[in-house]
């Protein structure tokens, strides 16, 4: 259970999941890469990503087997997997301050 006070939700539930699943997949698909293919960078940044891809399989996995504690904990992770890479600078996050926490 996701706990917290006042109006906000206090559980997870396969909606709320699919949600952070949605959200990911647009930030995945709006983040860009900025360093050029075949640099240190962009090798760095094909393992980041690698491990976004991967959280984000991972909740899948869990939200299809019934898992929501960790369906919810691995879509958080992958998101923030892409948000590092945008506050590094290895991902444009084209100024977008709802789906990245902006550098």
């Amino acid at each position: 259970m996701w706990m917290t006070d006042g109006d906000h939700p206090t559980e997870v539930t396969p909606e709320r999941v699919q949600r952070y699943l949605d959200l990911t997949a647009r930030a995945r698909a709006k983040a860009t890469p900025i360093p050029e293919e075949g640099t240190a960078a962009w090798l760095d940044l094909q393992r980041l990503m690698r491990m976004a891809d991967d959280y984000a399989s991972d909740a899948a996995h869990f939200l299809k087997t019934g898992d929501l504690v960790r369906a919810f904990g691995a879509i958080n992770y992958a998101h923030a997997w892409i948000d590092a890479g945008v506050r590094l600078r290895l991902l444009d996050g084209h100024d977008d301050d709802v789906l990245f926490t902006l550098p």
